[in-house]
């Protein structure tokens, strides 16, 4: 079923100069902005629509429902979801690697989304397209966006990703991984000569891909945070036990790598010396792996929740033990916006120019690790000053409107709309990924 939905003159809002149209292609329905790519996506949608007329075209692989189709309409002239099953992208990943493609390519190929996007391009004179991730790349080759300026936003460099996963696996997965990453990267490579700009969302990433693109624009545009909705928390009574919370999507592989990790190699040791700590596991889907280290002293295996702030606020500490991790991490973001003291794996703070010892805690060994979860959990005036500092920082490098300014004038949009509101609605819901 697709659901597709435009204005009538009627819901449009009057306005003297109008509003440019604008082709937003996602690859994933961009609410509620309760993940990694979703909260990036749905703020940049907020962004662009207080200076375009927009038009979202994405792809579902779940059940959408009609409060989150509402949701979109209100910021959008024109939405098309186009579901797409999960047993057929199976099929049509498998086939794209046996004959020399991309799994990426493949997973999100939808003959509806081609029609659609040729149908509302042969009817509207689009200013400007932007595609996000690479797997929107293929549309951008449709005869009716032929000479329509273009901005990709990568995000991260996937190809890496890939790569990554392959140095950490063994037999005909580790080949499929280090397949993939190969064949995406060249992929990646040529996109800064298929489009006006290339962006990703952090300067680290960026600087990776310039390594291996084609000459072309590369910008860092990186995420915000709702400072408003993930605001300071009072701090738990004194006689409370310590506490670390860990959040994230517990399916996804480099979450789980990383609890686990944490909960094998330096758990035991905070335990030793703080018998009464607790660890909570926040996020949707827990696998089995996951679900099994509440057989572990002092882990709760909290799984989904309705608003991980409670879970933040109520933690002596935020841990982000991700061995594996690409571009900026809203978990990190949130518990910074929330003035809680954050100890992190240098790969998960690569993203930012966080400073360990003055915002957060940088910690890699397991003996990093403890010492410096000990040091938290005794210690009220170093969580207090890691906490100010961590929320000072968020407040001057990743306010949402001043992160996304850079997409307006890469999408060669006009700012005289910009004193239209963002909606600035509580739309944080707790990163999840």
């Amino acid at each position: 079923m697709l659901w597709e939905w435009i204005s009538s003159a009627d819901e449009a809002i009057a306005v003297t100069d109008p509003l440019p149209p604008l082709l937003y292609l996602v690859h994933r329905l961009p609410y509620p902005p309760d993940k990694g790519d979703r909260i990036r996506n749905f703020h940049l949608l907020l962004a662009l629509a207080s200076r375009a007329a927009v038009h979202l075209a994405c792809l579902a692989d779940e059940p959408v429902p009609e409060e989150d189709l509402a949701a979109l309409r209100q910021h959008c002239e024109r939405v098309a979801v186009v579901p797409v099953g999960r047993a057929g992208r199976w099929l049509r990943t498998a086939t794209s690697l046996a004959v020399g493609g991309t799994a990426t390519e493949a997973a999100f190929a939808s003959p509806a989304l081609r029609a659609v996007v040729r149908r509302w391009a042969a009817d509207t004179p689009y200013r400007a397209v932007l595609a996000s991730a690479s797997s929107m790349v293929p549309y951008l080759g449709l005869p009716e966006l032929r000479g329509i300026p273009s901005v990709i936003d990568l995000v991260d460099v996937d190809s890496q990703k890939w790569l990554d996963y392959a140095a950490t696996s063994r037999g005909p997965r580790a080949w499929v991984y280090r397949t993939e990453g190969r064949r995406l990267r060249r992929l990646e490579a040529e996109l800064p000569t298929r489009a006006r700009a290339v962006t990703l969302a952090s300067e680290a990433e960026a600087e990776l891909y310039r390594g291996f693109a084609a000459p072309g624009v590369v910008a860092a545009v990186t995420n915000g945070v709702d400072l408003d909705y993930f605001a300071p928390a009072p701090d738990a009574p004194p006689d409370t036990p310590p506490a670390c919370v860990f959040v994230g999507a517990l399916d996804y592989r480099p979450n789980v790598d990383g609890a686990c990790w944490f909960c094998t190699d330096v758990w035991p040791g905070v335990r030793r010396r703080q018998p009464r700590a607790v660890l909570r596991l926040v996020g949707r889907q827990p696998v089995p792996a996951v679900r099994a280290l509440a057989d572990r002293p002092g882990v709760e295996v909290v799984g989904q929740v309705p608003d991980v702030r409670p879970y933040v606020a109520a933690a002596t500490a935020v841990v982000v033990p991700l061995r594996l991790a690409r571009g900026v991490q809203n978990k990190v973001l949130e518990a910074l916006a929330m003035a809680k003291a954050v100890v992190a794996s240098p790969q998960a703070l690569a993203g930012f120019r966080l400073r360990s010892g003055a915002e957060v805690l940088s910690a890699a060994a397991p003996a990093e690790w403890i010492d410096g979860l000990d040091r938290l959990f005794g210690d009220a005036h170093l969580r207090r000053d890691l906490g100010s500092a961590g929320r000072r920082y968020v407040e001057d490098h990743h306010r949402w409107d001043r992160c996304l300014e850079p997409f307006v004038e890469l999408l060669g949009l006009t700012a005289r709309h910009a004193g239209a509101t963002l909606g600035n609605e509580a739309v944080g819901r707790g990163s999840l990924t």
